[in-house]
């Protein structure tokens, strides 16, 4: 960087980007742009009174249905709190929700274990991270298969070259050929050892979760990690209203620990809530609202993080579906919720339902994207890979999202007037019938005046023919390939990798080769 990171990051945020912002876009080749600060108007679609009334429908059901915490340590601590709780059903009083929900703070720090690549969520800050839980790939042959740990090496290696994506997630895709026990371990590792930006946490047990802070306590320091977010974890609802005692162990974890949760139902809008897009709002939101809650019952004032993850489906066949207007519909009124309670959210970005990098998967991820952008989403999740319904991940989708998200990162960062004297200068200089391309301004500002990707096409038919008449498809997976050939690894301190491979093969030493 050109910069110390927190100087450089608070420059860039007062200028609305600026010159220095935009040095820092087209600096060092391998480099993360600063969390994204958004100096755009944040758009409501609907006025206060609606948001208001999803909002009381939304305490009215967790008060009069309840939400089922499916685990008895839970559920005591619900009773504790002054819960209604009847088996594993708790019907949570309104004043005592709201009190919880207001514990979390409106912003955090995600910690790097390069501060350079250290980001804030909440507020106006707004940070992209890849896709998560693809058994298939989409490779660099165009081949769907499924993923390799390889493969997920491939993607962690990507997701740290990408400018735009601040975090490398975790399980891009899933590394297949790795006993189930034992793959948490390797994803981890994968994700520490070939990325130093944040990433994500295992929540499909309490030890998988608690192997991923002792791998974090490993790489950060146990006594940093006590207090300091280092990762984020997702947990889903299994909507219509039921925590199972899966994420609440992950939730116990990590919350216990000050890490952030995403508390985001899993709604297939039409089959596990309403055929109604206000409806289905009403339903996640009490979900959402009661899973936060609980994180304030573990620890008071742990950063979490209010979330979503609907899609509406295909009222035909039952199928998901990507980017529809319904679904970009309910993230505006996710996101209105989330600012009434002053709490940091999550959508998904370019979520799609195409099998492929092609024409409806453009559609779909603009759809989406722009309605994450504009209603202020927070941890703007599955911006990169994302194809099928999230059951592949493709190598020319991870690189044509990365390139389509430096784009959005200078949308949504705002127009900035600090060259207008000097451009207002360069009409005068000019003057009538003259072109601009050799004048001072044009030659200090020509790489960043515009975005200039570089895997979208824009030459002449002649030229395109000539150089192959590739599709972007094809020069998707062509950057990829390149992407990967640049690769260097940003090492670990030796200490710090021999530690990790050590408890690695203790833990593996401990654990099956199969699900009993």
């Amino acid at each position: 960087m050109n910069a110390p990171a927190a100087e450089l990051t608070e420059q860039t945020h007062r200028r609305g980007g600026g010159r220095l912002g935009r040095k820092a876009l087209r600096s060092a080749p391998v480099t993360s742009f600063p969390t994204l600060v958004r100096e755009i108007p944040t758009y409501q679609m609907v006025p206060d009174e609606a948001v208001e009334l999803i909002h009381q429908e939304s305490l009215a059901i967790l008060e009069e249905v309840g939400c089922e915490f499916r685990d008895d340590e839970a559920i005591a601590m619900w009773k504790a709190a002054g819960g209604d709780v009847s088996e594993t059903r708790v019907r949570i009083d309104r004043a005592l929700l709201m009190d919880l929900v207001s514990k979390v703070p409106s912003e955090f720090t995600l910690n790097a274990r390069n501060p350079e690549r250290t980001v804030r969520v909440g507020g106006k800050n707004s940070v992209f991270v890849p896709m998560y839980g693809a058994p298939y790939v989409r490779d660099l042959d165009n081949n769907r298969r499924y993923g390799s740990l390889n493969d997920l090496n491939n993607f962690h290696k990507l997701a740290y070259m990408a400018p735009a994506l601040h975090s490398s997630s975790s399980i891009i895709c899933e590394p297949m050929e790795i006993a189930v026990p034992k793959r948490h371990l390797h994803i981890i590792h994968s994700a520490l050892k070939h990325s130093d930006k944040p990433f994500m946490g295992i929540v499909t047990s309490k030890e998988r979760a608690e192997d991923t802070m002792a791998m974090a306590g490993i790489v950060f320091g146990e006594e940093f990690v006590r207090e300091n977010p280092v990762l984020v974890s997702i947990t889903n609802c299994n909507s219509p209203l039921v925590w199972d005692a899966t994420m609440l162990d992950a939730m116990k974890v990590y919350a216990r620990h000050n890490q952030p949760l995403i508390l985001a139902p899993f709604a297939l809008c039409g089959a596990s809530t309403s055929a109604s897009a206000v409806g289905a709002v009403a339903q996640v939101n009490a979900e959402a609202l009661a899973g936060v809650a609980f994180t304030q019952l573990l620890r008071p004032g742990s950063p979490q993080i209010y979330g979503q993850f609907m899609v509406t489906v295909d009222m035909k066949t039952g199928a998901p579906m990507g980017g529809t207007p319904e679904a970009a519909q309910m993230m505006y009124l996710m996101g209105a919720l989330a600012r009434k309670y002053k709490l940091p959210w999550r959508t998904s970005g370019f979520h799609v339902g195409s099998k492929l990098n092609d024409a409806q998967a453009g559609y779909e991820s603009n759809m989406l994207m722009h309605a994450a952008i504009l209603a202020g989403a927070n941890y703007i999740w599955h911006s990169a890979g994302w194809l099928e319904a999230g059951l592949t991940c493709g190598y020319s989708k991870f690189a044509t999202d990365c390139e389509q998200l430096v784009g959005w990162y200078k949308y949504a960062g705002g127009l900035a007037f600090d060259d207008f004297k000097e451009a207002m200068a360069a009409i005068r200089e000019v003057g009538p019938q003259g072109h601009f391309l050799g004048t001072q301004h044009t030659l200090e500002h020509f790489e960043s005046a515009f975005f200039m990707p570089t895997i979208m096409d824009f030459n002449s038919y002649e030229q395109w023919k000539a150089e192959g008449a590739k599709d972007h498809d094809t020069r998707g997976r062509e950057k990829a390939r390149n992407m990967l050939a640049d690769y260097e690894e940003p090492k670990l301190d030796e200490g710090i990798a021999e530690g990790l491979k050590d408890f690695i093969a203790q833990r593996e030493g401990s654990l099956p080769d199969s699900v009993s």
